[in-house]
């Protein structure tokens, strides 16, 4: 294997991935330290594309490979299998790459747990469906909160908030390891911010999750401290911060970067 990349977010060094404390859970959060194979593996093995130890989302859904075991070369090569020679793909959480490969392009990005999180409903959140996706994709595209493809929405739940028909705040359900949801695309249009709407409805999407025996989970980029003591101060904790790579397979290939 190469030698560890260091990649920075936030002017921070990369360290190794590191728990840190957090209250009890009644679902194992060892799943979590390799959560999107877990989810690929579990809860959504419908929408994974996979050869043996390797699988990943389609690309219109949520652009992210995984790996059973990142330190297994065999699973790298399934991998390659997989997605071809030349090409480019996204995988969490990944320090090293086989020779061969290359690191084109990567961050940091923390985990926070849900281990204080007052979950309620929100009566004027509404469910979206997937003839929202072209207004939900105007409004990520303008807030910028994370990667929301295409077909995206069907990995779970999502609740807007409208003003006179216009949607002006989006909270969802992303990956989904056995006993575990993600909530992601948390967003507000800019006009909105600062009326507790992205809170409303976190807390919602969370009643949801836990109501089918969930708990709620949510990934951010290391550097985005707003959304780190929005989610802190709401009753999320940090649990580990882990490096997020984009890799290019060995070989050559016409076909285009994954986006």
């Amino acid at each position: 294997m190469a030698q560890q990349t260091d990649i920075r977010a936030g002017g921070v060094a990369l360290r190794p991935a590191a728990s840190h404390t957090v209250a009890p859970s009644a679902h194992d959060t060892s799943v979590l330290d390799n959560a999107v194979w877990a989810a690929l593996d579990g809860p959504h093995a419908h929408l994974a594309e996979r050869v043996g130890r390797a699988a990943r989302y389609p690309d219109d859904v949520y652009a992210f490979a995984a790996l059973a075991d990142p330190r297994d070369p065999a699973a790298w090569a399934d991998l390659l299998t997989l997605v071809g020679p030349g090409s480019t793909v996204r995988i969490k959480p990944v320090e090293t790459v086989p020779d061969g490969w290359e690191v084109v392009g990567g961050g940091v990005g923390v985990q926070l747990v849900d281990t204080a999180l007052r979950a309620e409903p929100a009566p004027e959140a509404v469910r979206l469906g997937p003839d929202d996706v072209p207004e939900i994709l105007d409004l990520v595209a303008r807030t910028k909160p994370g990667p929301f493809l295409t077909r995206t929405i069907e990995l779970g739940t999502y609740l807007g908030i409208r003003d006179r028909e216009r949607l002006i705040a989006l909270t969802g359900e992303r990956i989904r390891p056995p006993g575990w949801t993600e909530i992601s695309a948390v967003c507000t249009d800019p006009a909105y911010r600062g009326r507790g709407l992205a809170t409303r409805l976190v807390r919602a999407v969370a009643a949801g999750i836990r109501e089918r025996g969930d708990t709620p989970f949510l990934h951010a980029a290391a550097n985005n401290t707003r959304a780190i003591r929005l989610y802190e101060s709401i009753g999320f904790t940090l649990r580990r911060r882990s490096p997020i790579l984009l890799v290019r397979t060995p070989g050559t290939s016409h076909r285009g970067p994954v986006l």
